[in-house]
């Protein structure tokens, strides 16, 4: 009884840790574009995120129970199967965090929990249909329909502003975006922080200190909801400087009607006990903002490379919580060094991440985007010409300027006294 209780303590602290990491990895989906078009300054983004998360944790408690009753069969499930599927988690967030590729914790938990389950009892283990209808369909459908909804709401809302002065526009929007930033922050709560409580939960009943298909209790409601606010204000940096400029270029109208969009799915999906990736879905708000408006581009290689980190992350959590499973069922030796691995495995990617670190000083309205110019947009920047009464003349950029510095401009050389003034319509020296 003392292994179980101590094998539930580990499950619980590396549960929270995963929370925390989700926390981090997903502050881009609320405050991404708030902080890309200025409507706030990125700490204060994230401290309101932070708060909003904790409030939305307390409610609903409808995702939680689809975690922790519905994707694997309780029966028969040890508990380090939980730990072994947390594991699988978190070592994906840590990786994708370090790449700044906004793929989503939940399709990571879910994959970690499904291998880890699998490894252990098979495949007759998984509920595969409520797999396929709440988070495989949610999956496909969540950013496609997000997406949609940007679109519209952009193309509605330059319709409606056409007329409205610029300042007065400038000054409602900062405030829209900042009440629909607050709304994906509370939504983001009651979806994201519940999967954490669903599974401290699920690790509670394997250990026969609840009953099958309990509500999680507070204590676990309220360490849940802490673990994401707290790493929701440490601020996911790299994320945020994706969201925010890599994947298009928004005014204030756009990011207004993506996060409106956004809040709109991913508050309908809780309340249907639908555990969709959040991440997913205001990724798919950013795209559809980023076409709404007229001349507007998205980044597809930027996307591309989403796409394969979201359709990745399902079976290479799975397949890490299956290993992780492996050495747990070992024992308490196995436990014991596949919780060294994973601390491990933390601190190198976290050492990589400070070859090249990101702060709140590269995610702001004036930061520069994730991708440069192309070729072309370059050489006609280059080739602009100067202003009356100067000289363009190419330097040779040294190591210390921009790279993008391609000319350096002098005064025309004034008239010389001993010399005669030249002939009306001839150019300057």
């Amino acid at each position: 009884m003392e292994h179980i209780t101590l094998l539930l303590g580990i499950v619980i602290v590396t549960a929270l840790v995963f929370d925390f990491t989700n926390g981090f990895h997903d502050t881009a989906n609320a405050m991404a574009t708030t902080i890309s078009t200025g409507a706030l300054k990125p700490k204060t983004a994230v401290a309101m995120s932070a708060a909003l998360n904790l409030v939305g944790a307390f409610l609903s408690v409808e995702v939680a129970r689809t975690i922790s009753g519905g994707i694997v069969n309780e029966q028969g499930l040890k508990t380090e199967v939980i730990f072994a599927a947390l594991v699988g988690a978190i070592l994906w967030n840590l990786v994708t965090w370090l790449l700044g590729l906004p793929s989503s914790s939940s399709h990571a938990l879910f994959g970690g929990l499904i291998g880890a389950a699998v490894a252990s009892a098979g495949f007759s283990t998984v509920n595969g249909g409520t797999v396929v209808t709440k988070i495989v369909i949610p999956a496909l459908a969540a950013p496609l329909v997000a997406g949609l909804a940007s679109f519209l709401a952009t193309r509605l809302t330059y319709r409606i502003t056409r007329g409205v002065d610029e300042e007065t526009g400038r000054k409602g929007y900062r405030a829209g975006q900042i009440a629909s930033a607050g709304l994906v922050s509370l939504a983001h709560g009651t979806n994201d922080a519940q999967k954490t409580m669903g599974i401290i939960t699920l690790a509670l009943v394997t250990g026969d200190v609840l009953k099958p298909g309990s509500n999680p209790p507070l204590w676990v409601i309220l360490s849940a909801g802490c673990a994401i606010a707290l790493g929701t204000y440490l601020g996911g940096w790299r994320i945020i400087r994706t969201m925010g400029t890599g994947l298009t270029d928004l005014a204030p109208p756009q990011g207004f009607a993506s996060q409106t969009g956004a809040a709109t799915v991913i508050l309908a999906s809780s309340h249907l006990g639908f555990s969709l990736s959040t991440t997913q879905a205001c990724s798919g708000s950013v795209m559809g903002a980023g076409l709404g408006r007229k001349g507007g581009q998205v980044r597809w290689s930027t996307a591309s490379r989403m796409a394969v980190a979201w359709v990745l992350t399902l079976p290479a959590a799975a397949v890490v919580g299956a290993g992780a499973e492996f050495l747990t069922r070992q024992g308490a030796w196995g436990v014991s060094l596949t919780a060294a691995l994973l601390i491990a495995a933390g601190g190198y990617i976290w050492l990589l991440s400070r070859r090249k670190p990101v702060s709140h000083h590269d995610v702001g309205a004036k930061a520069p985007a994730a991708e440069p110019s192309g070729v072309v947009t370059q050489a006609v920047a280059a080739v602009t010409p100067p202003p009356a009464g100067v000289l363009s003349v190419p330097v040779q950029p040294t190591a210390a300027e921009a790279p993008d510095t391609l000319t350096a401009t002098i005064d025309a050389p004034a008239p010389r006294a001993d010399r005669p003034t030249e002939r009306a319509g001839s150019g300057a020296a």
